[in-house]
């Protein structure tokens, strides 16, 4: 029998949890309610972390937690805290016993784990006035006079966007901790005008706020909350991987019309657990983290049911994701067969308190079968970052802008397929990867590549995660139709706008295999020397000094056109605008499908539908069908002339 429950601020836990005696606590609810049973939490912020104890078993038999219609709930990882004790005019403190925070403190655990670069002195509590979160200085003298931040990482990518506020950057605390469980925290912060007991003020105190505990709970839905203030650990693919919501290690999750706000590092979590390592490298410092990761893939597929009968196949969409340190989205292995649709993600990685190279809104390792759809990408130090046996993977119909970076593929074997999307940013691309097809997007920015040869990765049979074998990453076996690029090309990058980088590449299987041929007898050696270089390139339009490849048969090259393209933002709706000139009508888009792209090489396989089914791209970023003699492009609206078209 289907059970609802209800939790309210006036319920208490020795209730029965129904509509006129309901439960105080969620997390109360969450350990009773079932397979077909629902949550229904009424208005009221509630500070816990909520652990689902029971698993739903299928589609139709879910445990839901919702919000009640038309009533707002927030559930948040902090605790307010009053009591403050003036130092000076602006500097405050709050004494707290170490017993406060239970086995879990987060200003007394710091920023660790692979590929962390910089801020591995930050800790991981936080302190936010009125809702706006402080920075952490690690030395009490830095309490007076805090500087404006404006770092450039080991990487040489400046932020393009500014950090969140600038004036933010002065609001500041610190923190000293006498260890053991009778000492305590002792909490600075400058408040400058404020007078922090006469305004909300809040700490972190909590790594998660709606999390299972255990693996393998199953088929949870999570709608319509307001969730904040997780002081959740660094997520790299080698350690375990909290956000502040997440499955940990279970299928079927369903997490959507959420308000997710300031992680401390990754917001919504479908990554990986524990028992498959954790920051080994970091501890240990044996070998490479290269390494630990290929374990962790080996050992998820052997001990910990790695496949789609127990893992992945989670739907996060029509979440508005903000102000994380790390990740709006993060997953290795767990995300696998996932659906990300129609979520808004902005403002990661730009407080930049410390930096790391697993930084994105959103970056999946192992994103095999995983749909990334009609997202609204923006104001990130990187928009989305695919990194490690993206397969299968099918990015379309997202919005991407003011971008440090909007994408980076990197050691994936294909197929992985980017269409209808307008990238924005200056800095479009970073390739690393082999077996990519870009069709129908509109591309602002320069392109960067690189090759990597010293990190075999895995690359899988179709549509499974069982591995078929390795392979080093060529930038090659690539595909670009119908794109329209603009020459625009970010100040502090090497790279070029359009696809002129590609140069000398064989346009055929044939010419490719020929090459092969020609470097004589042997084996892996003479594919290293031509570099697995093969692209098919036709039907794109290159504006504004973007430079085409030189052996593209059909294309419009105009250096001096100007199409004058900007994202415009007017209250929550989101416009492009473009100028196209006359010729733009001489390129049409061609029916691209399964057939015309052809398989990718190293996994021997085809770029299609999920089911396996034959793929066409015949729908645009607004969802209307092209129609036969549709220019190129991913709006079939465009024209020559001044176009405004509404996206979001």
């Amino acid at each position: 029998m289907r059970k609802e429950f209800h939790v309210a601020k006036h319920g208490s836990d020795n209730a029965i949890g129904s509509q006129d005696a309901p439960y105080l606590t969620i997390d109360k609810a969450a350990h009773i309610a079932a397979a077909g049973d629902t949550v229904i939490v009424h208005e009221g912020v509630y500070r816990e972390w909520v652990r689902p104890q029971n698993t739903g078993l299928s589609n139709t038999r879910r445990v839901v937690f919702k919000a009640a219609d038309g009533e707002k709930v927030t559930i948040k990882g902090s605790e307010e805290i009053t009591g403050w004790e003036k130092v000076n005019d602006r500097v405050w403190k709050k004494i707290l016993p170490n017993s406060f925070f239970g086995e879990f403190n987060p200003f007394a655990t710091t920023i660790v784990g692979e590929w962390v670069v910089h801020g591995l002195e930050k800790h991981l509590g936080d302190v936010y006035l009125n809702g706006l979160s402080f920075y952490e200085v690690t030395a009490y003298e830095d309490l007076e006079n805090p500087q404006i931040r404006t770092e450039v990482y080991d990487d040489g990518s400046k932020l393009m966007t500014p950090v969140i506020n600038p004036e933010q950057t002065k609001y500041v605390w610190y923190a000293e901790v006498k260890p053991g469980v009778d000492g305590n925290t002792a909490i600075f912060a400058n408040f400058h005008e404020y007078d922090p007991n006469q305004e909300l003020v809040e700490i972190s105190v909590r790594k998660t706020v709606f999390y299972p505990e255990i693996t393998g709970i199953d088929y949870v839905t999570v709608s319509g909350f307001e969730l904040a203030h997780a002081a959740s650990p660094w997520a790299p693919p080698t350690a375990d991987q909290p956000g502040l919501i997440g499955p940990n290690w279970s299928k079927g999750w369903i997490i959507e019309n959420n308000i997710i706000h300031d992680a401390k590092a990754s917001a919504i979590s479908i990554g990986k657990e524990i028992t498959t390592g954790h920051n080994q490298y970091t501890r240990r410092g044996d070998k490479a983290g290269y390494n630990y990761q290929l374990e962790a893939v080996f050992t998820a597929l052997t001990q910990r049911g790695w496949n789609k009968e127990h893992v992945g196949s989670h739907i996060i969409r029509n979440n508005t994701i903000y102000d994380c340190g790390q990740n709006g989205i993060v997953g290795h292995l767990g995300c696998v067969f996932s659906e990300i649709y129609d979520n808004n993600i902005y403002n990661i990685g730009i407080k930049r308190e410390y930096f790391g190279y697993e930084i994105a809104g959103i970056k999946l390792h192992a994103a095999l079968d995983v749909l990334v759809r009609h997202n609204r990408i923006h104001n990130c130090v990187l928009g989305s970052w695919f990194d490690w046996q993206a397969q299968g993977t099918r990015v379309t119909q997202n919005v991407y802008y003011n971008n440090n970076r909007d994408f980076f593929v990197e050691v994936s074997h294909g197929p992985f397929l980017a269409d209808n999307n307008i990238f924005a940013s200056p800095d479009f691309f970073l390739d690393a990867s082999q077996g990519l097809a870009f069709v129908n997007n509109l591309i602002n920015g320069d392109i960067s590549s690189f090759n990597v040869l010293d990190r075999p990765t895995p690359y899988h049979f179709p549509h499974s995660t069982q591995v078929k074998g390795f392979s080093v990453a060529f930038r090659g076996d690539e595909r670009w139709y119908n794109n329209i690029f603009n020459g625009t090309s970010a100040a502090w990058n090497q790279g070029e706008p359009g696809t002129a980088r590609y140069n000398g590449q064989a346009t055929t299987l044939e010419e490719y295999l020929q090459r092969v041929k020609d470097q004589g007898p042997g084996d892996f050696e003479a594919f290293l020397e031509v570099n697995y270089e093969q692209v098919s390139i036709n039907n794109n339009a290159y504006f504004g000094g973007a430079k085409a490849f030189d052996r593209e048969e059909n294309n419009i090259v105009d250096d001096t056109f100007d199409p004058k393209f900007s994202i415009i933002e007017e209250g929550d709706e989101l416009f492009v605008s473009i100028t196209l000139p006359e010729s733009i009508y001489s390129l049409k888009t061609d029916a691209i499908d399964t057939e015309i792209l052809d398989r990718v090489r190293i996994v021997d396989a085809n770029f299609e539908n999920a089911d396996g089914s034959a793929l066409t791209i015949d729908t645009d970023i607004l969802g209307q069908k092209y129609e036969a003699g549709s220019i190129i492009g991913p709006i079939t609206k465009l024209k020559p002339g001044v176009n405004k078209i509404r996206l979001w």
